[in-house]
């Protein structure tokens, strides 16, 4: 992985930190979710203007993956619900890149080197020593498999856009026609789960989740184009920092607790990183 790719991908993961702390600080994660599903399928909307159509198989791609983002957002939401960002974000992201490696090893053609695969054991050690707190904080546990559905969703749609993005041949065209069919599909879901009040919010909510939207948006296009011109697996484990950012806005802006542990695990994802890139 170039230079480049790598710094590309660390600061998608600072962004991706960012648009979850702004859902999980919002009153109604599950509309928030939404909203920004919403502002950010509109924008998918206008690049597509601009980009290629997809053609031939990218067309199955990107209905599988509008279903993995769909299903992602709504264990996602749920798990928020019920805990810190600092708890159910790392179980959720930290358990995506082991999956997308199994069954990278299987289904993928990407050479991975035996350093880089140390790298991403580390970064998942990390963020599953920084979630071990739910057991002995008195925090719900049913966000625990909440939280594991949704990395189950994000080693799905990880797999899907880097092989569906190669195929179509172009990162941005691929990720706006992505946020189109994920913006259908997640208002459908919502309007059948929560009714058409779902959508109704004040300008705030829906200024806030413009701005998550807009940060999704550009996280993930980098991260699908990266998944052009770099291994899935390795894109994968350094979008997966995002852990370490997650917990310092969690302790810093939304003053959750902080200890030892999570400063520990915090410290294995930094060598995980170091790891992968050097």
């Amino acid at each position: 992985m170039s230079l480049t790719v790598f710094l590309a991908v660390l600061f998608a993961a600072i962004l991706h930190a960012g648009w979850n702390a702004v859902i999980r600080s919002g009153v109604d994660r599950f509309q928030g979710m939404l909203i920004l599903t919403v502002t950010q399928g509109i924008m998918g909307c206008v690049m597509a203007m601009f980009a290629p159509m997809p053609s031939g198989q990218a067309w199955m791609w990107l209905i599988a993956s509008g279903l993995f983002h769909t299903a992602y957002k709504l264990f996602l939401a749920s798990a928020y619900q019920r805990g810190d960002l600092s708890r159910v974000y790392p179980i959720a992201r930290g358990a995506a890149p082991m999956m997308v490696v199994l069954v990278g090893l299987v289904l993928l053609s990407d050479r991975i080197a035996g350093q880089e695969y140390l790298g991403i054991a580390l970064i998942g050690i990390g963020v599953m020593l920084m979630a071990q707190g739910v057991f002995g904080s008195g925090e719900a546990r049913s966000l625990i498999p909440l939280a594991l559905g949704s990395a189950a969703c994000t080693a799905g749609y990880t797999i899907v856009d880097g092989v569906g993005a190669r195929v179509m041949g172009s990162a941005t065209g691929y990720t706006a026609w992505l946020f189109v069919f994920d913006l259908v599909f997640f208002s459908v879901f919502s309007a059948a789960i929560k009714g058409r009040r779902v959508f109704v919010a004040s300008r705030q909510r829906w200024t806030t989740g413009t701005l998550a939207g807009g940060m999704s948006l550009v996280t993930y296009w980098i991260a699908v184009w990266a998944m052009t011109v770099a291994p899935i697996a390795l894109v994968a484990a350094v979008r997966e920092t995002s852990v370490l950012f997650a917990v310092i806005i969690g302790v810093v802006w939304m003053k959750e607790r902080a200890n030892i542990g999570k400063w520990i695990a915090a410290l294995v994802i930094l060598a995980g990183v170091v790891t992968l890139r050097f």
